[in-house]
């Protein structure tokens, strides 16, 4: 909730003279969402804002269930049995978003139209969400349609909070409350404050394990955030022993690496995980999980197997050639470049210091690293 959403509460609530239930659903929703816990702390600053004794704070154990226009019918049957004679409706109340042809499921005010079809059965009234605007002049809101033509209005979109929130940009205390605002930057850390993944994959004795040890040097001068090290060889020892070289113990390995790296990402950490990771797969199922939790960066060591191999000197190749090794990535098992890495290196052209000074230049660019 912001300035906005307390000004159309309290504007509704003295129209019909009534008091306010802010009454949250506070269960599993959509990805991407806001978590209820954050949404909590958020309502709990925004009370004291209300007029004395208008408004009161109640959490509705409920999972949301994206079904637009019957989820608000529901919501309204439900805040009925909660002792409320009226029932604000949102514009487009727990929709869904659009279908895969880009297409809204719902109309922006369906959810409107069917509760409003049964109020009488259900004996509660429909407040329609009303669209209010920011007017600098009176450094107040006003409802969009009592606004004379020619008055100059702001307004931030959620699109543009989240990219205020992501950057570290100022949001001004006209669009919401600075206690609000702290608790969304608590949860909503600029860049350089989040935790990010450099994904390394390629070739045994490609040079990733190198390169990955020498960043982790680089990370650790810079001293922003403490740096971990996910090497192959290291996960294999130490959280992977039972597991050999199918594709389906790969993948598990993968999955267990993803696990760490997203967890140390999540608390604000740098991680630099170099297994061989052959699979594409895996790869994106690795992003996926790591992406939610703060930046992920693939970087593929494009090294040419015949470098690797002529540069081996522990006979490693030999062996899986001679089929002493089987299940060996390059020789007897497949490996799957990746389509669109962030960087793709090649560590028999270029130098490691080369390498590891693109990948930084790569995290100083996106804001992870580096004044800003």
């Amino acid at each position: 909730m912001h300035r906005a959403h307390r000004e159309l509460t309290v504007r509704a609530a003295r129209d019909r003279q009534c008091n306010v239930l802010i009454h949250p659903v506070v269960g599993m929703t959509k990805p991407g969402d806001i978590d209820h816990y954050t949404r909590v702390r958020v309502y709990k600053a925004i009370l004291p804002k209300y007029p004395q004794g208008m408004a009161t704070l109640s959490l509705l154990p409920l999972a949301m269930r994206m079904a637009g226009p019957r989820e608000a019918l529901w919501h309204a049957i439900i805040r009925k049995n909660y002792g409320c004679t009226h029932f604000i409706v949102g514009r487009d109340h727990a929709g869904p978003g659009k279908n895969s042809q880009g297409v809204d499921f719902y109309g922006p005010y369906d959810a409107q139209h069917l509760v409003a079809k049964y109020k009488d059965e259900l004996a509660i009234e429909v407040v329609p969400f009303q669209m209010v605007a920011y007017v600098p002049e009176t450094d107040e809101y006003v409802p969009e349609n009592e606004l004379t033509p020619g008055t100059k209005t702001l307004n931030i979109s959620g699109t543009e909070l989240r990219r205020r929130l992501k950057t570290g940009a100022a949001i001004p205390d006209w669009f919401t409350y600075p206690d609000v605002q702290k608790i969304l930057r608590s949860q909503n850390p600029p860049r350089a404050k989040q935790g990010f993944t450099v994904f390394l994959t390629g070739y045994w004795n490609s040079g990733a394990s190198i390169i990955a040890e020498a960043l982790q040097i680089v990370l650790n001068q810079d001293g922003q955030r403490p740096t971990t090290l996910l090497k192959g060889e290291t996960i294999r020892s130490e959280l992977s022993q039972e597991l050999g070289f199918s594709k389906k113990d790969r993948d598990l390995n993968i999955k267990r690496i993803s696990f760490v790296a997203g967890e140390v990402t999540k608390c604000g950490g740098a991680v630099i995980a170099a297994p061989i990771a052959p699979y594409d797969a895996a790869r994106q199922d690795a992003k996926k999980t790591i992406s939610q939790h703060g930046g992920f960066f693939l970087v593929h060591v494009a090294t040419p197997l015949e470098f690797c191999i002529s540069s081996d000197r522990t006979g490693t190749y030999a062996k899986a050639k001679a089929g002493e090794i089987r299940g060996f990535t390059g020789i007897d098992d497949p490996y799957e470049p990746p389509a669109k890495p962030d960087i793709r290196v090649d560590a028999s052209i270029h130098p490691v210091s080369q390498i590891v000074h693109e990948i930084i230049l790569l995290l100083e660019r996106e804001g992870y690293i580096g004044e800003r």
